[in-house]
């Protein structure tokens, strides 16, 4: 079928909207009609090259939408169906079988190839294939076919179905740090670095978690506001000096967690400072090169305890953890809605631009 994406065709270029071709769903594939897709940082800097993925490509791994048709063998869904797209995984590794897809050992070649596991993309223009299958969804588009396993049914009755495709990767991103990876207890405390969407989603998962102080680091004052309006205690403006020292005013003893999401190593360190006697780090924030580290000193972190921990998606189960926001949400302790601008997928390049100045927290194209 003939379908409208926003294909990138070079590093650091604007995005595209055409016509391409899209397959049909084979074997386990579902067809979702995208009713709206999250804009990611993660889709920038594929497109950017930030590790080599073809191009030209559809990327987009935020979709929400409704089910059109299913493949042979798919008896998770049926048309008809409201669905948030997820992430790929294989369902058989040894992290799948602990309910931890997210660290599948395929889940690179899954979702970061182009293509789908059997080798091929299920996009092409005049017969000449086009990088598909990123996340195993590619949802930069009207329709994206995706694996069973990554396409989760939702109760969307009462809720604007375009709005939840940001709840399978980014808000699980940051409610999963503090709710699943460092599983934040109440009365802890703790400090998140960066007030975007996964930030903001951490602030929510915290206050809801019941952490005695939550302090946001972020350099915009609306995103300060708004996080103060969403369960932040305290809000700290780095522009104002040392941020592992203004930490230290507020907190002398440290924070035991500390959530860093923007992905610069300078900010990872003042994180890291920032840390109690057992504090924990929290990293989900993708570095502008991939050889960027940090700098430890051992004997401080075995004198100290501290620890350092990796987190990707959240540690997220995607029929698990969705719907279980989406209920938080429906409760009023999760209201992700306020983080959200709505713009066309034809102005993909426009809404890319406004989130970078700050104008908007998170971008949701409308094809």
């Amino acid at each position: 079928m003939q379908i409208t994406a926003a294909v990138a065709r070079a590093p650091h270029a604007d995005f595209a909207l055409e016509t391409l071709d899209l397959a049909a769903p084979g074997a386990d594939e579902v067809l979702v009609a995208i009713a709206g897709v999250g804009l990611c940082h993660t889709d920038i800097v594929f497109r950017d090259q930030f590790v080599p993925f073809p191009l030209p490509a559809v990327l987009g791994h935020e979709g929400a939408g409704v089910v059109v048709a299913m493949g042979p063998g798919v008896t998770k869904v049926v048309p008809g169906d409201t669905v948030v797209l997820g992430f790929a995984s294989c369902g058989t590794c040894p992290r799948c079988a602990d309910h931890l897809p997210s660290y599948c050992r395929e889940f690179v070649a899954r979702n970061y190839a182009g293509v789908r596991p059997c080798g091929t993309s299920p996009l092409s223009r005049d017969g000449v294939p086009v990088a598909g299958a990123f996340f195993g969804q590619s949802s930069f588009a009207s329709h994206a076919l995706a694996d069973q396993r990554n396409v989760v049914k939702v109760d969307a009755t009462g809720l604007d179905l375009a709005i939840l495709g940001p709840l399978g990767c980014g808000l699980q991103t940051g409610a999963g740090a503090v709710l699943r990876a460092m599983d934040c207890p109440p009365g802890s405390t703790i400090a998140v670095f960066g007030g975007g969407p996964v930030g903001l989603a951490g602030v929510m998962a915290a206050h809801h978690r019941g952490c005695a102080r939550i302090i946001l680091i972020e350099p915009v004052a609306a995103r300060r506001a708004i996080a103060r309006d969403l369960g932040a205690t305290e809000v700290i403006d780095p522009a104002t000096g040392d941020v592992a020292a203004a930490l230290r005013a507020l907190v002398p003893e440290g924070v035991d967690f500390a959530l860093e999401t923007s992905g610069q190593v300078a900010v990872a360190q003042a994180a890291l400072a920032s840390l109690a006697s057992r504090g924990m780090l929290g990293l989900v924030g993708v570095p502008p090169r991939p050889d960027d580290a940090l700098s430890l000193n051992l004997a401080a972190a075995i004198t100290y305890g501290q620890r350092i921990i990796g987190i990707i998606e959240g540690d997220s189960d995607l029929d698990g953890f969705i719907p279980e926001l989406i209920a938080l949400h429906r409760a009023g302790r999760f209201p992700f809605n306020r983080l959200i601008s709505t713009f066309p997928l034809a102005r993909i390049n426009h809404a890319i631009a406004a989130q970078h100045r700050g104008e908007c927290i998170k971008a949701v194209l409308i094809p």
